[in-house]
């Protein structure tokens, strides 16, 4: 990659870079070998590739429903899981979802999704669905990260479902993640509203046997009035006590979390996920992020899914964090909230070569195109990338040193017929009506 304006990385100073040398998926030293393909990147500021720490690929068959937007929390819940069911879920309908919400992800520069998978629909094999979304990504040669999540599923069944796609999807995987670091398993309950001590004891041991990563939702709306209701507790007390405040786990949201329970959780080694897209027009809440980040908690972004947040748009959701922060604690710089869709999303996931374009980090990078008017007279280029232009395409993609999106097209699919192949499977299943 030759010819950027600036190259950026969390820890290393920003600056003015000619190329950036990629080796066997990696980024290289210093130029090893014959150089392949060079990518033009004049006029861009290069970033690592983009982390959304925290989505729901299956929800981008299921944008703005009628009924579903600037409601309560457990009316949402409820009409999400209507709509679920009156459409029939199926690995062929979450394939074509992850899909079409992968491609989303790769033309925002986003190289690596968490995907908290809820939905299992009665008499699916677990398989078949974590395989339909691990698919998807293969396809569009994005990295993955699937978490079986439950939501009032059976304690025993959800955890032996995990050790079945290990087995099919993921075998001979260390730590969740596969050889190539394209497919990585998580667990993950919803949250203390919809699960209870003995889903989060048998996640927790499969998790420790497999040596998996743990998430869970905590202190949205409806998680700390169902605390108080079935157990007269706060969510992260109960979490506390189930065992679910240590460093391999990650929790979602955060909206509703006093000072002393940053404290907690700071001292936990507990990582988070910041939600802006979905919380604030929901009407949910904000997330107090400068707050965590000053005590010392690691915090990811993430977009959500398609029932809360319509877009998938991490740069876009980025912006908004940087806007809202006020409201929730201090403002937030922009290179923060770089440093939390890059490395600090990364990093929750347990992957430390991801997010960033250090030499031996995975060659996932992103090339901007800063040279329009929508990045005219803008002083600072990398902040720019948050400020200006909201909703920006990536002019080229990088995954594992695999191009995906080269002058603003995908490489690896047709973008127009992923789009027509979700809209007739959501007209033949009644979805939206």
């Amino acid at each position: 990659m030759t010819g950027a304006s600036a190259v950026w990385s969390p820890g290393l100073e920003s600056g003015v870079a000619a190329t950036v040398e990629c080796v066997d998926g990696r980024i290289a030293a210093a130029p090893d070998g014959a150089v392949v393909e060079t990518l033009d990147a004049g006029g861009g500021v290069v970033t690592p590739g983009l982390v959304n720490a925290h989505h729901h690929l299956l929800q981008s068959a299921f944008r703005t429903l009628p009924g579903t937007r600037g409601v309560e929390m457990a009316v949402w819940l409820a009409r999400m899981r209507e709509a679920y069911v009156a459409a029939r879920v199926d690995d062929e309908l979450v394939e074509l979802s992850a899909r079409v919400a992968l491609a989303e992800s790769l033309l925002c520069g986003v190289t690596t999704v968490a995907d908290h998978h809820l939905t299992w629909p009665a008499g699916a094999d677990p398989m078949q669905i974590a395989g339909a979304a691990y698919a998807g990504a293969q396809a569009l040669g994005s990295r993955l990260a699937f978490v079986r999540g439950t939501a009032g599923d059976d304690p025993d069944a959800a955890a032996a479902s995990v050790e079945a796609i290990h087995a099919a999807h993921l075998p001979g995987a260390s730590g969740g993640t596969t050889a190539d670091g394209m497919r990585q398993l998580a667990v993950g309950p919803s949250g203390v509203h919809a699960d209870g001590p003995a889903t989060f004891a048998a996640m927790g041991e499969v998790a420790r046997r497999l040596g998996l990563r743990r998430r869970t939702q905590a202190n949205e709306q409806v998680d700390v009035a169902r605390a108080a209701e079935l157990y007269g507790r706060r969510p992260l007390d109960l979490l506390e006590e189930w065992g679910w405040l240590t460093p391999d786990v990650t929790l979602a949201h955060l909206c509703d979390i006093t000072d002393p329970e940053i404290a907690s959780i700071a001292g936990s080694g507990v990582t988070a996920t910041h939600a802006p897209a979905c919380d604030l027009p929901m009407g949910w809440g904000v997330a107090p992020v400068a707050r965590l980040r000053d005590a010392g908690v690691t915090v990811g972004l993430g977009t959500s899914g398609g029932g809360s947040n319509d877009a998938g748009h991490l740069l876009a959701d980025a912006r908004l964090a940087i806007q809202v922060a006020p409201l929730a604690g201090r403002p937030l710089d922009a290179l923060e909230v770089l440093e939390m869709i890059t490395a600090d999303g990364a990093d929750g996931l347990g992957r430390p070569e991801l997010g960033r374009l250090t030499p031996g980090s995975a060659a996932d990078l992103v090339v901007w195109d800063v040279s329009g008017v929508a990045d005219a007279g803008v002083a600072d280029p990398i902040r720019g990338l948050l400020w200006a232009a909201p909703g920006r395409r990536p002019r080229h993609v990088v995954v594992g040193g695999q191009v995906v999106v080269r002058d603003f097209e995908l490489v690896t699919a047709d973008e127009r017929a992923l789009a027509a192949d979700l809209r007739e499977q959501c007209a033949r299943r009644g979805i939206g009506r």
